[in-house]
């Protein structure tokens, strides 16, 4: 009995010290919890304030399209293009401008048509009577951030032009190879409804787009929320209310720490895993190239660092996954003829295959 009291006494006065050092210590700014969080290798902290500072932006403007916005910034940091699919009216293009305006950078916008040549967007040779030579004029296609309207409106010729430009960063005309200045990405909108006067899209040229980002109508919600913005708005211009946040430097910095971001070698086999699955697929007529396997592991660093993770998890893998595949599989006849989609065969395929742990 007394040795009972005697350890029920020991264990009360330790309660009492701590409660003691807990009200000592409450009004210090740290919970007990967050002292306990690992810190990350990597200093993403400057990166995830910089992300959340381009969506506040453009949260002014647009409503809703998060999924949109973060694939655009995931793009952005791992130097993508991005097609972006939808009907009319859904704000692709004025997300696009705004997306682009956040960004200290230079802006260009080429309407595509069926009349359009490659000189139109490349630039071409002039020549200049005071010198007796030809000089190079530089196209739109010449600049940081390059919005294409309605890509698939142009001829065979004029996407054949882009090859180049988007794959090496760089233009040759007359022998003569001229670099993209940095940063430089495409952003591509289409119109998947209307095909009167449209071009399919080659898939050597769709391949060379890091992301498909097909943007859905907004939900009742967000109409309404769409609507009283316009209205508040009172004809003040969309982009007067945007401010740059990043600039080319602050870029550069980022997209170093992305490509330090930690992936275990279970995540890489994992993303194998997925992609050589849609080449074997009986939904699926053409798989996903290595060139996919890539696209999925740059943009997976870059989702993890975005949420201040120097680590890549499954889940962002699962996330990059749809909008890496959608542009690079092609469904089967008759799949396709039973309204199966790109996006419900990759989910199905991650489903069974079993997540690393």
């Amino acid at each position: 009995m007394e040795n009972k009291e005697s350890n029920t006494n020991e264990q009360s006065s330790e309660e009492l010290k701590k409660t003691e050092e807990i009200s000592q210590n409450s009004n210090a700014t740290v919970p007990a919890a967050e002292a306990l969080n690992f810190s990350n290798r990597i200093p993403l902290e400057d990166l995830k304030n910089a992300v959340e500072a381009i969506e506040a932006e453009l949260a002014k403007v647009i409503v809703g399209q998060r999924d949109f916005i973060e694939l655009l910034i995931v793009s952005l940091l791992v130097d993508g293009h991005v097609l972006i699919e939808g009907v009319p009216g859904i704000a692709k293009t004025i997300t696009a401008k705004l997306f682009a305006k956040t960004l200290k950078t230079e802006f260009s916008r080429i309407q595509f048509t069926p009349d359009l040549m490659p000189s139109d967007i490349l630039g071409t040779s002039v020549f200049n009577a005071k010198s007796t030579e030809f000089e190079f004029k530089k196209g739109p296609i010449f600049s940081n951030i390059i919005l294409i309207d309605e890509i698939n409106r142009a001829p065979a010729k004029t996407q054949a032009a882009m090859f180049e430009t988007m794959e090496e960063r760089q233009v040759t005309m007359d022998g003569v190879t001229y670099p993209m200045d940095t940063p430089f990405m495409v952003l591509a909108t289409q119109n998947p409804i209307e095909q009167e006067g449209t071009y399919a899209l080659p898939e050597a040229q769709l391949d060379r787009f890091l992301f498909k980002i097909k943007v859905a109508y907004p939900s009742a919600e967000e109409e309404i929320k769409i609507i009283q913005t316009h209205h508040e708005r009172k004809g003040s211009k969309p982009q007067a209310l945007i401010n740059d946040v990043l600039t080319p430097v602050k870029l550069k910095s980022f997209k170093a720490k992305i490509q330090e971001v930690i992936v275990e070698e279970k995540i890489i086999k994992y993303i194998a895993d997925i992609i050589t699955k849609t080449r074997n697929h009986p939904h699926l007529y053409l798989g996903g190239s290595p060139r996919a396997s890539i696209a999925t592991l740059n943009a997976a660093k870059a989702m993890a660092a975005m949420k201040g993770r120097d680590f890549v998890i499954p889940e962002d893998v699962k996330r990059a996954s749809i909008p890496v595949l959608n542009h690079r599989i092609i469904l089967t006849p008759e799949r396709e003829m039973e309204g199966m989609t790109t996006e419900s065969v990759v989910n199905m395929i991650i489903e069974s295959i079993q997540i690393p742990r």
